[in-house]
């Protein structure tokens, strides 16, 4: 079997990336098309998966049963064992066929040498797994794999939730899809996927959603081509809801890649809507989302916070700022976060969260409303940003948010898992009039 074949190589050597900093999404995507099975594909997306989810616990593990430290430049064999351990304890594999397949994978490394270590390390792990996984759980950063920092946050912020956030955080999401209501009902829609075999449920908290019972390939999901339907999870879909646009209205998406609330704004009404983005190589993706559902937008390049490069100076009916955060709310679907963030990040985004908000305040009308939102947990980017902001700014008032998540200061929190849902952190603002 040679190594570009090989599933559990390719996560290795992924992984070992993702940990050195690369996203866990780039990596998959740069990797998964040396693979034509569907099933090797699969599999390599539940390694990585697990494997960012649980490297805090693992890799602590392995540091445990090595008898010497593997140099930098063996970081994929590093990866290989934790991998290794994952399929024995996250992915309940048969023991014999994950050691026997980690070893195999050594040697397509073009490592055999380490082939007999590999197979060492992982049975030694099998014969003193309850000493072992004792040791871990005696540390609330290697029991609940999430680095310290963040278990501190969550301890002075949400103390009586911090256990079902930890949790939540590491069991996967299930799949969202939101119904293109221009192109089909959400009852008609959910009739095709019946039809095709793909069970699903549709909840009562998000008009246009399903959440299927199990994940698929959504590409290959009846109506894709045509525009049926998007990715999206429920918590993400109440924005527009809440931003509540009405026909005619001048509307602003001020941090719109890659376009789902974009979508959702113009599916939901005839507006006159400008999706600006920071980054302009992440537009053709916003462009090519919308045209896949039969929408058009005013696509622009632009920082928000600085609104003279790009705003022609007619003030906008709403505006939604899902701003840049430390998306603490979505590790159960992005679990490289628990290895990329770090705690000095968060003043460093809650200043630039504040200043968007500041800069975009000017741009909208008398009587309009903002939608401030994230996919933080964190009270600095939530409740304590918005309450900086309405001292700040005399002529603007929180409104309530319809929804019954937990209050958070003027806003609304959802936290991971609750209703189905990601964490997602939304305040409505009002200009007085």
């Amino acid at each position: 079997m040679i190594a570009e074949s090989n599933p559990r190589v390719l996560a290795a050597r992924a992984l070992a990336g993702i940990v050195a900093g690369q996203s866990l999404r780039a990596a998959f995507a740069q990797t998964a098309p040396a693979l034509r099975d569907g099933r090797d594909r699969a599999l390599l997306s539940a390694l990585l998966h697990d494997g960012a989810r649980w490297w805090l616990r693992f890799d602590a593990a392995v540091d445990g049963l090595l008898e010497r430290p593997l140099r930098e430049r063996d970081a994929d064999v590093r990866a290989l064992l934790v991998l290794g351990l994952v399929q024995l304890e996250s992915m309940r594999m048969d023991a014999y066929a994950a050691v026997a397949a980690s070893v195999d994978a050594a040697r397509a490394l073009r490592k055999p040498g380490f082939a007999g270590l590999v197979n060492a390390v992982l049975r030694r792990w099998l014969r003193e797994r309850e000493a072992r996984l004792a040791i871990l759980d005696q540390d609330a950063a290697t029991r609940t794999a999430h680095p310290r920092w963040f278990i501190e946050s969550l301890a002075r912020d949400w103390p009586q939730r911090i256990d079902a956030i930890l949790a939540a955080n590491n069991a996967p999401a299930p799949l969202w899809l939101r119904v293109n209501r221009r192109r089909i009902s959400r009852t008609d829609f959910a009739a095709q996927l019946a039809a095709a075999g793909v069970a699903c449920r549709a909840p009562d908290d998000a008009r246009d959603a399903l959440i299927l019972d199990a994940s698929h390939d959504v590409t290959a999901l009846p109506g894709y081509a045509d525009g049926a339907f998007s990715v999206q999870d429920g918590a993400a879909q109440l924005a527009a809801t809440l931003l509540d646009a009405r026909p005619g209205q001048r509307v602003l998406d001020a941090c719109a890649a890659p376009g789902g609330k974009s979508a959702h704004i113009l599916e939901t009404a005839d507006v006159a809507l400008t999706a600006l983005d920071s980054d302009m190589h992440r537009l053709p993706r916003l462009r090519e989302n919308l045209a896949r559902l039969g929408l058009h937008a005013d696509v622009r390049a632009g920082d928000a916070a600085h609104p003279r490069d790009w705003w022609d100076g007619k003030p906008f009916d709403r505006i939604l700022l899902d701003a840049p955060c430390s998306a603490t709310g979505i590790i159960r679907r992005q679990p490289d976060v628990k290895l990329h963030r770090r705690a000095d990040d968060i003043p460093a985004l809650a200043a630039t969260q504040a200043r968007l908000l500041d800069a975009l305040w000017p741009l909208l009308e008398r009587g309009g409303r903002l939608v401030y939102a994230t996919c933080s947990v964190l009270a600095d980017e939530n409740a304590n940003q918005v309450a900086a902001f309405l001292q700040r700014h005399a002529d603007a008032r929180a409104v309530a948010p319809p929804l019954s998540w937990h209050a958070a200061g003027t806003g609304m929190q959802n936290l991971p898992g609750e209703s189905g849902m990601d964490g997602f952190f939304y305040a409505v603002l009002e200009k007085i009039d």
